[in-house]
């Protein structure tokens, strides 16, 4: 009696479906490794973002989202005319500008320098130095700022004194605030920046150096006509990702620093939502501003992505 083969793209799904198998089981040490990644941001990156639903609710703990009443657009239409958002929208751009003018190029200026000692032991030194204050939380940075900046016993007032100059109430005085956290956030941050700068100045070919000392061309020349254009791919991408986080200040900096006399021009959207969400139980406003700066990072990314792709050729996609 015959029997009727089994059409051929079921025999060749059927032998795909062995390859893989055998494929999975013969790595199966780096799915292990890289499934607490995975299970990470399932948990707390894409299952959250069902939660988003009650910035459409007036939610209750108690009632649930199943049980919270549907508002649409109630509350982003109380974020947009609160009086008080834009001032700390305001904040909010202004600080992150200013980071973005000063301390997204202080690692590149730091990692060019280091790139041109030639005296090793005195570069790691350097890098040892500078890389320890990303492993201090800003619990204990914000205290060292605090104290430094102390009107009583700080070390910079005191250096005011002696050059006879009146002391100043840093931490007290709203024009200072801003300042204050942009230069604790290069101190603590710039030397863990520059680490992927320095990875990506090791792997320029030595052979165009080589060709320049052969030209005659000095270390600067060098610097603007070899080293900037072998970093520009890697500064273009770090630059779109930091620009999509331009709302996202983080809340333990400005937490830490802030305080009623300079809240004025330091209350930003981290710590209003703190304030309004967690403390005020607000939870479907600050949730409807979580989605507003989510848009707006998601805009900033694909506006400048194109920008980027029709200047310098890099994009993130």
């Amino acid at each position: 009696m015959n029997t009727k083969a089994p059409p051929i793209h079921l025999i060749n799904m059927e032998a795909r479906r062995k390859r893989s198998r055998l494929y999975y089981l013969k790595h199966w040490q780096l799915y292990g490794m890289i499934m607490p990644g995975i299970v990470f941001f399932l948990l707390f990156k894409y299952v959250p973002i069902l939660g988003s639903v009650i910035a459409f609710q007036d939610y209750n703990v108690y009632k649930g989202i199943m049980g919270s009443p549907f508002v649409g657009l109630k509350h982003f239409e109380t974020l947009f005319t609160y009086p008080e958002f834009a001032k700390i929208l305001k904040n909010t751009v202004l600080i992150s500008i200013y980071q973005l003018v000063f301390g997204f190029p202080a690692p590149i200026i730091l990692a060019l320098f280091l790139n041109e000692v030639r005296k090793m032991w005195f570069k790691r030194s350097v890098q040892t130095i500078v890389y320890l204050p990303h492993f201090l939380s800003w619990v204990i940075v914000g205290g060292l700022v605090i104290n430094v900046l102390s009107p009583n016993y700080g070390i910079i007032n005191e250096l005011l004194e002696f050059l006879g100059m009146e002391r100043k109430f840093f931490m007290q005085q709203p024009e200072f605030f801003r300042s204050i956290v942009v230069a604790s956030g290069i101190w603590k941050e710039v030397g863990w920046n520059a680490i992927i700068y320095l990875a990506a100045l090791a792997s320029i070919n030595t052979e165009m150096y080589e060709a320049a000392d052969v030209d005659g061309a000095g270390r600067f020349r060098k610097m603007i006509s070899i080293t900037l254009p072998s970093l520009l791919p890697t500064i273009m991408i770090l630059f779109l990702l930091r620009i999509g986080h331009l709302l996202d200040l983080g809340f333990e900096q400005i937490y830490m620093l802030i305080n009623p006399l300079v809240a004025d021009k330091g209350q930003i959207i981290d710590t209003y939502i703190y304030s309004v969400g967690l403390l005020g139980g607000q939870y479907s406003y600050t949730t409807a501003i979580g989605i507003f700066k989510s848009v707006v990072g998601l805009m900033l990314i694909l506006s400048f992505n194109q920008i980027s792709k029709r200047t310098t050729g890099e994009t993130l996609y």
